[in-house]
C-alpha cells in the first residue's frame, strides 16, 4: 500500500507516521506537512506544502496512493467557530478533494464527543467534517478516541500538555486497566489506521473501545 499521512508532526500524526513506516505491506509513506518530520526512513518520501486551503499544485505527487490518514488538528481553546472551521473543515475537504473517492481509503482522527448537532462548537465542526470525508468516500472513515496515551518516544508539541502527560505517565497502565474503553494509544491508533486501509471495517466511526488493541 501506499499511504498519505497529514499532520504527521502532532502527537497522534507521529504515531501513525511510526506504524505506517513499520506495516510491512506499506512500501512508501507520503508526508505532506508545513515543516518536515526529521524522521529518515527508505520508506518516507515529505512534500513542504504551505498552503492548506489548495492541494491542488502538489494534486500529480498525491495521485496513486491507496489511503489518506488525516491527524491533523487543533484545540478550539480561545479560537473563533470561523478559525476553527477554517483548520479542521476547509483544510480536510481541500485535501479531500484531490483524491479520488473511488479509490481512496480516507481516515479522519475526530475525537470523543463529536456531535455535528451538539451544542459545543469544536463538536459540531468535527461532525461536519465527519459527515463529509463519510459522504465523500465510500471508504471513508472518522476515528473518535478519547485519552491518547503517547507511546515509543511519540511527544505533544505543545508543552504544557507534554508536562502533563509526563507527569501522568506513571499512572496510565492503571488508568487503562480501570477504564478501558476511555484511553488508547498513539500506536493504537496507528494500528487501527493502516487495519481500516488494509482491510476496512463495517464501522464507519470507530469510538475508543474499537481503537484499543
Amino acid at each position: 500500500m501506499r499511504v498519505v499521512v497529514f499532520g504527521a508532526t502532532g502527537m497522534v500524526g507521529q504515531g501513525v507516521l511510526r506504524e505506517s513506516l513499520l506495516a510491512a505491506d506499506v512500501e512508501r509513506v507520503t508526508v505532506v506537512g508545513r515543516t518536515a518530520t526529521g524522521v529518515r526512513h527508505p520508506k518516507l518520501h515529505e512534500i513542504r506544502h504551505t498552503d492548506f486551503t489548495d492541494f491542488t499544485p502538489i494534486a500529480g505527487e498525491l495521485a496513486g496512493h491507496d489511503a489518506v490518514f488525516w491527524c491533523l488538528g487543533v484545540s478550539s481553546v480561545g479560537m473563533s467557530e470561523a478559525d476553527y472551521t477554517r483548520v479542521t473543515y476547509d483544510y480536510t475537504v481541500a485535501a479531500a478533494r484531490v483524491f479520488d473517492p473511488g479509490t481512496t481509503t480516507f481516515v479522519y482522527v475526530s475525537g470523543a464527543g463529536t456531535n455535528e448537532h451538539g451544542r459545543q462548537m469544536w463538536a459540531r465542526v468535527k461532525g461536519r467534517t465527519e459527515r463529509y470525508v463519510l459522504d465523500r468516500f465510500p471508504r471513508g472513515y472518522a476515528l473518535r478516541p478519547g485519552f491518547v496515551q503517547p507511546v515509543h518516544g511519540v511527544r505533544s508539541k505543545t508543552r504544557l500538555y507534554q508536562s502533563h502527560l509526563t507527569m501522568t505517565a506513571p499512572l496510565h497502565p492503571l488508568i487503562r486497566r480501570l477504564a478501558p474503553n476511555a484511553t488508547t494509544s498513539t500506536a493504537d491508533v496507528g494500528r487501527t489506521m493502516v487495519r481500516l486501509a488494509r482491510v476496512g471495517s463495517p464501522d464507519r466511526v470507530l469510538g475508543n473501545r474499537q481503537l484499543v488493541g
